[in-house]
């Protein structure tokens, strides 16, 4: 069981990320069908530091930036691909005991994130749109899912370790 005085931390830190996902889906480039944004990068930043905690980040801040960006059909979708993706990044990133954790493990959380978040817009698409709709969307969600590892596996190394020490994580 996790102390009283973490759960509060953890859950002030979950809010943040939340608020840093929401942000970083807002930033973001149109496409046909939807748009390629840096929630998920943010997402895989939050999995590197609360581990498979950042289902709840991952699901609140994308689902309310589709709220925002007039996606309403596309926040129950994401909530769940989201919140799976952080769920997962967490899980392939959560720490045994070992002080650091390698590159390869972060390139496997991150691709094992995106793989989810392709195949799952591709179901949602299939179902709202049909599959040549929903398989022209497959390219935009690989470059957003490239982009995101590339942009969170230096910011893991730089960021993170002043992060926890900031959040007084271990």
């Amino acid at each position: 069981m996790i102390p009283v005085k973490n759960r509060i931390r953890t859950i002030a830190i979950s809010g943040v990320f939340a608020a840093l996902v929401f942000i970083g889906t807002e930033l973001r480039i149109p496409t046909a069908i939807g748009y390629i944004n840096l929630g998920d990068a943010v997402i895989l930043i939050s999995s590197f530091l609360i581990g498979p905690l950042a289902a709840f980040p991952a699901a609140i801040g994308s689902a309310l930036g589709d709220l925002v960006a007039g996606y309403p059909v596309y926040i129950f979708p994401t909530f769940i691909i989201k919140g799976l993706m952080g769920l997962t990044a967490g899980f392939v990133l959560k720490s045994d005991g070992e002080k650091k954790i390698n590159l390869i493990r972060r390139i496997l959380a991150g691709l094992a994130a995106e793989i989810i978040m392709v195949a799952g817009y591709f179901g949602a698409e299939v179902i709202l749109y049909g599959i040549s709709a929903a398989a022209g969307s497959v390219p935009f969600n690989l470059v957003q899912g490239f982009a995101a590892i590339a942009v969170s596996l230096p910011l893991s190394y730089t960021l993170l370790p002043r992060l926890k020490k900031l959040a007084a994580i271990k």
